[in-house]
């Protein structure tokens, strides 16, 4: 497995800026936020300016891109034009985990799955594949949902992001049956009433998550999703996150 940081941790900075800091704190690889709400890549910018982007998603200081985290705004047909883009921008920066929102709650399950469907297809032809992100407030935040969705939905995986299956409405579900379906991991700590808290202060147990991870072969990236916390040295809490997980792999 490898450690990675996404430019999320400091989503208040132009993207440059973030992927600087990152290098500073020694990670070796990152995930790049392509969010239409944020302050970085907006996917509605890419198609005009593809080569340009390509470009700006190459000069990363060295640092090795492992993933896009994607959130479009757009509806309809657009929707699915700046996905496929993004996903000829991963086939033109040899990125094949693209990381996608689930639908909120209350999204007809139907509609969920075609929509899925359509986003694995597209990633499918430039070589790409769909990480649904687990995420309270989504379709994702029940597991039982995940493994339904993965299942109907081939060639579709997850972003576990065990955090929001600590401090969700389903806490007490065991996660172990939706292993099989990663693609890609989100890393902070989390206790049952608060989705962050200081790094080894909350009830995420990463050296039992590396185990069951392994016990499937999972052999891809465990991404650092840490945001400031008032009053906290947040560069101390990336650091510190960087080097437990180094220290257990």
């Amino acid at each position: 497995m490898l450690v990675a940081a996404s430019t999320e941790c400091f989503a208040d900075l132009p993207l440059h800026e973030a992927i600087s800091k990152l290098g500073d704190l020694e990670f070796s690889s990152i995930e790049i936020a392509l969010h239409e709400d944020g302050k970085q890549l907006h996917p509605s910018w890419i198609e005009p300016n593809f080569d340009k982007t390509i470009a700006i998603c190459r000069d990363t200081h060295r640092l090795n891109v492992i993933a896009y985290s994607v959130n479009i705004l757009a509806d309809g047909e657009t929707y699915y034009q700046q996905f496929r883009t993004i996903c000829r921008l991963a086939k033109a920066t040899k990125v094949v985990t693209i990381i996608v929102p689930s639908t909120e709650l209350g999204t007809p399950f139907n509609e969920e799955v075609e929509r899925l469907r359509r986003l694995v297809d597209l990633a499918t032809l430039e070589g790409a594949r769909v990480a649904m992100k687990t995420q309270i407030g989504c379709l994702t935040e029940d597991p039982d949902t995940v493994a339904v969705l993965c299942d109907n939905v081939k060639g579709l995986g997850i972003t576990l992001d065990p955090s929001h299956l600590i401090c969700g409405p389903h806490a007490k579900r065991g996660i172990d049956k939706l292993m099989k379906y990663v693609y890609h991991v989100h890393l902070r700590d989390s206790s049952k009433d608060a989705l962050q808290v200081r790094i080894c202060q909350g009830q995420i147990e990463y050296g039992r998550l590396i185990s069951q991870l392994s016990s499937v072969k999972y052999d891809r990236t465990l991404s650092v999703h840490v945001t400031p916390l008032e009053g906290v040295d947040h560069h101390g809490e990336l650091r510190k996150l960087r080097l437990l997980l180094e220290s257990l792999l």
